[in-house]
């Protein structure tokens, strides 16, 4: 069986997401760091230009977006489970809502000229520069937009009163009950305020909340070890696409598999990726690609929040 490698970097929300699922999962994984800006000429030799962080391989499989990735964190080892059996669309919906909602909030929050200053005042000015740059070209182009800091600080208090709430009327530890998608998915938000004295108060001002963040992170991120960029490329060169899904799916729009195709994200970080379609199924797109030095790999995509065009 191919090992987990995960393409990422330390302070990135999404990647603390999929290292907090593979902690809960108790899962060993190898870590490839990824530059926090682009370019990323490694990272996109195996995804065809997607470059969101983190992307997880698995041999010549190569999995896009945090959504599918906990679904093939699933199907690497079942339990503990993230998706319950009679919780599977609540927290999968909310964990959408989330990713969706609560993040940009929380990039608003953060992003203010106050907590810039901490998070970044270490930096070179020119590196300050070239990393707002990079984060507004990310999200340019989708449909996506910039909460205003102001709106952003009226609708939190609502937010995190609702968040109390639902912990405190809770008959578990955790947002449904026993842990899920759904409190990985917002814990790697509220793990992001946390990350300076400026915006941590949006988290410790509830104290249920802050005591379920801490009982999440208490999974911690289980057991891995270092690769370099070049030997994941090795991997992928070496190793053959796993197997097809075996699902009865007819795509709503025509497409099959056969077409060329591209594939790109709607909201942001919409660069696209050309491929040869060869599945389609109810949550998940996959394209066949070859490049020069990953050789022909298998580019997984989730279906939600992912656009197919026709090349």
């Amino acid at each position: 069986m191919s090992e987990l490698i995960l393409h990422h970097y330390d302070a990135s929300p999404f990647a603390k997401k999929a290292r907090l699922m593979l902690g809960y999962k108790q899962l060993s994984w190898r870590s490839v760091e990824i530059p926090r800006i682009m370019p990323k000429p490694d990272l996109v030799a195996l995804t065809g230009g997607y470059r969101r962080t983190p992307v997880l391989q698995v041999g010549a499989d190569i999995y896009c977006d945090t959504a599918l990735i906990a679904r093939r964190l699933e199907a690497e080892k079942s339990g503990p489970a993230l998706f319950p059996e009679d919780q599977a669309f609540n927290v999968a919906s909310f964990a959408q809502w989330v990713d969706a909602v609560i993040f940009q909030h929380a990039v608003t929050l953060v992003f203010q000229p106050e907590s810039i200053a901490v998070r970044m005042g270490q930096l070179p000015p020119a590196a300050q520069q070239a990393f707002l740059a990079d984060r507004a070209k990310l999200f340019s182009g989708g449909s996506t937009t910039r909460l205003p800091a102001e709106q952003a600080r009226n609708n939190w208090p609502v937010l995190m009163g609702r968040l109390q709430q639902q912990l405190e009327r809770s008959e578990g530890d955790f947002l449904f009950g026993e842990p899920s998608v759904a409190d990985f998915s917002l814990a790697h938000c509220l793990w992001f305020l946390k990350a300076t004295p400026v915006t941590a108060p949006l988290v410790d001002d509830y104290p249920e909340v802050a005591a379920w963040l801490g009982r999440v992170l208490g999974f911690g991120e289980g057991s891995f070890s270092p690769l370099s960029a070049d030997e994941a490329l090795d991997i992928a060169r070496a190793a053959t696409p796993a197997p097809l899904p075996d699902e009865d799916f007819v795509d709503p729009n025509g497409f099959a598999p056969g077409q060329k195709v591209t594939v790109a994200a709607t909201d942001y970080g919409v660069d696209p990726v050309d491929g040869e379609l060869v599945f389609l199924g109810r949550e998940e797109i996959i394209l066949r690609r070859e490049d020069e030095r990953a050789g022909r790999v298998h580019v997984h995509f989730p279906r939600l929040g992912f656009h197919i065009e026709a090349r």
